[in-house]
């Protein structure tokens, strides 16, 4: 084996002096993805929290024809301002955010106890607003729900024989699991992280090499082919583990940025689970490193290869992006897909929920078969003479 180790160091010693390429596979695409989502998600929380307790203004256009109604508004800390000629206008040109038009037969509506309408006119593409319209409805809806319960007392009628189902919610969602909804792209992130850690130093590996016809000069050496692909490959995988490690210290530093409490949820990443989560995804890590090996293999330019695991990157997205638009109960045959496995398995955690550890084994042991097939494929194209030769 020491050629392998010899061929790993040598690997490993070539990509950390291009600082360029360990600084974009090991800090900014591992540093940046979980601060900025962190980020993120602080600065909505934060202006929606804003939006739902500052002063709301509201042109109402008709206010002198329902007195009770803007009264109630008033109570409620809205502050009423002066009608607009153009409702619509001043709504596109985002000058109002909600205008309240109450029509002239309103009150004559209300005194027959007939539907009194109000119109709200706004723009709900606007995310910003949406806050803001819902704070409106709830205010007109709960007006008309006291209204209309007066009415039934003045009668003599319990205003409960309106209800005639009630609802007891018993919900058993925990911190932890709200939490877990929020995190749904941490598989995503850990996985590009492990196909971007590798993926500079298995493309310079075989097909930077063969471009500058170094490659063939280590390939005559006296020693297996399998073990130089061997060490090219470890050294891949290394640096797709650095990645993930990376990646999940930033995770866990960047959620106390979120401020969980407001939201009343738990964001549980520790070092527990951190180290949990590296063990179940670094089998992704050498499975990346023998299908980046063969692909940068089959290349037969740098750009090419560049292109061609660029295009890669959109494997891990797959199962991420699946298991977030349809959820799925997670099964015991579906730890036995690579990657989706892994997505499975992290979601459990993230939920504080219990992972069997045949679930664990079957998902590890599947990925690494998968890596182990492709690393042989590697090893075939390795013994190639034409691997060596530069087009």
């Amino acid at each position: 084996m020491r050629g392998m180790k010899l061929v790993f160091g040598k690997e490993v010693r070539e990509t950390l002096r291009d600082r360029r390429s360990v600084m974009s596979a090991l800090l900014f695409g591992p540093l940046m993805g979980p601060v900025l989502f962190a980020l993120m998600i602080s600065t909505i929380t934060k202006m929606e929290s804003e939006r739902a307790e500052q002063a709301l203004e509201l042109p109402v256009i008709g206010a002198e024809y329902a007195p009770g109604l803007v009264a109630h508004l008033k109570r409620q800390g809205v502050e009423i301002q002066d009608p607009p000629d153009d409702p619509e206008a001043v709504v596109r040109d985002e000058t109002a955010t909600v205008v309240l038009e109450i029509p002239s037969d309103f009150g004559e509506r209300f005194e027959t106890n007939d539907p009194a309408t109000v119109k709200m006119t706004f723009d709900a593409s606007r995310r910003d607003a949406r806050t803001i319209i819902e704070r409106v409805k709830r205010m007109v809806q709960g007006y008309g729900n006291l209204v209309g319960v007066m009415r039934l007392q003045v009668r003599g009628i319990d205003p409960g024989i309106t209800r005639a189902i009630l609802i007891e919610e018993h919900d058993l969602s925990t911190p932890e699991s709200r939490g877990a909804l929020l995190l749904a792209m941490l598989p995503y992130f850990l996985m590009i992280a492990v196909f971007m850690g590798g993926m500079y130093l298995a493309i310079d590996a075989t097909a930077g090499e063969r471009e500058r016809q170094s490659l063939e000069p280590l390939m005559i050496n006296p020693v297996p082919r399998w073990q130089i692909m061997g060490g090219k490959l470890l050294a891949t995988a290394v640096f797709s583990s650095a990645s993930l490690v990376i990646t999940l210290l930033a995770f866990s530093q960047s959620m106390k940025l979120i401020p969980a409490d407001t939201l009343g949820i738990s964001l549980s990443l520790g070092l527990r689970e951190g180290v949990f989560l590296f063990f179940v995804v670094v089998p992704v890590a050498f499975l990346a490193a023998s299908l980046q090996n063969v692909i940068s293999a089959f290349a037969r330019t740098f750009r090419e290869a560049q292109t061609y695991l660029s295009m890669l990157l959109l494997l891990p997205m797959i199962p991420s992006l699946a298991l977030f638009v349809v959820p799925v109960k997670g099964q015991l045959w579906m730890m036995a897909i690579p990657i989706m496995g892994q997505n499975l398995i992290i979601e459990k955690v993230l939920r504080v929920e219990s992972v069997d550890a045949v679930s664990v084994a079957v998902s590890m042991a599947s990925t690494m078969l998968a890596a182990l097939v492709l690393a042989m494929v590697a090893a075939r194209i390795y013994g190639s003479e034409r691997l060596a030769v530069s087009s």
